[in-house]
């Protein structure tokens, strides 16, 4: 019964259907590609660019063009009056048409605001950069989060299979021992024992199948992929049997180093920096409210009562005309305040991303060292554990141990391979969130 429940377990960790093969590479440009929230800020990003436009359009001068028909009928009953001389007049009934066409065309153009519109244009083209930087940030989060979860599905399938495997061993010691029992080698409480351990074994096993195929749903749903399709995850490494961990850390400084070119790398910090420079614009634009306004108008019209004489009276109108502020109802004065407000307040988000960058550069650099200790002391435990599990069975075989040393050593060296892995795929994953950190974190060449 227990092979069969055997064969069914290994036979559902087989797809049925061909696989389709996906590497880290891949994923990340999938990713790349339809991440809702990149998508979305590239639409943004248009938004900035008319922006910025319009900007540079409030230094040229407005056209516009304008064309009037007018048609009026009046009709009078007629009546009796006086003239002025007190006699009376009969009016007769009338009616009169009149029509009126007129075509003009002008505009006007700003010619002083207190330097508002250039700061305008300051303040927009500081915005586009901005927002190009953060996109560029999003993306190096994108590959993080697709790396992250690239691993947690390699983290799972290796569990898998140290799961699978020790069901075998368990399934196989199981059939030494109940043949020791028939020979009268051992009591048949042995046999209980090792039934109970093969029963847990296949549990653990059925759990991290769905751990496994958990991970895969999560990851092929960030992708924007269908999470019924069967993918084969390729390792980007290689590395689980032995992992050079100081080529990695070799790639890293000390903490004052790596702060130091985050501040010069990373995307948001500098994003950020042009978000302070548009809000100083901001002051300028909201100062220009107590200078003179000095603007220039111009016009071109024409009109008559009868379409063959409409150009025959022309009107040409040049002008300039200067507003001088003297009260505004503390409204300037109100928008500077705002505008000094908003500006401080950048400055404030601007100092608290500079120390937050400073402490994900420490801890990320600790949680890496401490990823490094764990997966360096899990390699040697392994060993141990394996080197344990081999001397318990053999002294079982001979009879002088026990199946409790057996089963307690099998579940020493199944829990350090666990280890083992977990810690090779953390220490993956604090190494690419430090690179994210500094800002290092590539993703062009997946575009």
């Amino acid at each position: 019964m227990r092979r069969i429940l055997l064969g069914i377990l290994l036979f559902a960790a087989v797809p049925i259907l061909a696989q389709k093969t996906m590497t880290l590479d891949e994923a990340i440009k999938i990713a790349l590609q339809r991440n809702p929230e990149l998508i979305k800020t590239k639409n943004n990003l248009q938004t900035n660019i008319s922006q910025l436009k319009s900007a540079y359009g409030d230094l040229l001068p407005s056209l516009g063009a304008q064309a009037t028909w007018n048609w009026q009928r009046i009709n009078d009953v007629g009546g009796v009056q006086r003239d002025f001389f007190g006699n009376l007049v009969t009016i007769p009934p009338s009616q009169t048409d009149n029509r009126y066409y007129q075509l003009g065309f002008g505009g006007s153009v700003t010619l002083f605001n207190g330097l508002a519109n250039w700061a305008n244009i300051s303040r927009q083209s500081d915005n586009l950069d901005a927002a190009k930087l953060t996109l560029e940030k999003i993306k190096q989060d994108i590959v993080l989060q697709t790396s992250t979860y690239y691993y947690a599905v390699l983290n799972a399938e290796e569990l898998m299979k140290v799961r699978e495997e020790n069901v075998k061993y368990n399934q196989k010691f199981l059939e030494t021992v109940q043949e020791r029992h028939r020979l009268g080698a051992v009591a048949i409480a042995d046999v209980y024992s090792q039934q109970v351990q093969l029963g847990n074994a296949e549990l653990l096993l059925i759990q991290a199948q769905n751990t496994f195929e958990t991970a895969k749903t999560t990851l092929l749903n960030y992708l924007g992929t269908n999470v019924l399709e069967d993918y084969k995850f390729i390792d980007p490494y290689g590395e689980k049997d032995s992992v050079n961990t100081n080529k990695y850390m070799s790639m890293f400084d000390d903490v004052t180093v790596m702060v130091n070119q985050a501040l010069a790398n990373r995307s948001d910090f500098k994003s950020q920096q042009l978000l302070v420079d548009a809000a100083k614009s901001g002051v300028t634009i909201a100062r220009g409210g107590i200078y003179p306004l000095l603007s220039g108008n111009y016009s071109f019209g024409t009109s008559a009562t009868d379409p063959d004489n409409l150009f025959n009276r022309k009107t040409w109108s040049v002008g300039l005309t200067l507003n001088l502020p003297i009260f505004s109802n503390f409204n300037t004065e109100n928008n500077i305040e705002l505008a000094i407000a908003s500006q401080k307040n950048v400055e404030e988000d601007l100092n608290t991303l500079e120390r937050q960058i400073k402490i994900e550069i420490k801890q990320g650099y600790l949680d890496l060292t401490a990823a490094k200790k764990s997966l360096d002391v899990a390699t040697k435990n392994v060993v141990s554990a394996e080197e344990n599990r081999k001397v318990n069975q053999e002294r079982y075989n001979l009879g002088s141990g026990t199946i409790l040393d057996v089963l307690q050593a099998d579940r020493d060296y199944t829990d350090a391979l666990r280890n083992k892995i977990d810690a090779l795929y953390n220490f993956y994953k604090a190494k690419d969130a430090l690179m994210n950190s500094l800002g290092k974190l590539e993703y062009k060449k997946f575009e």
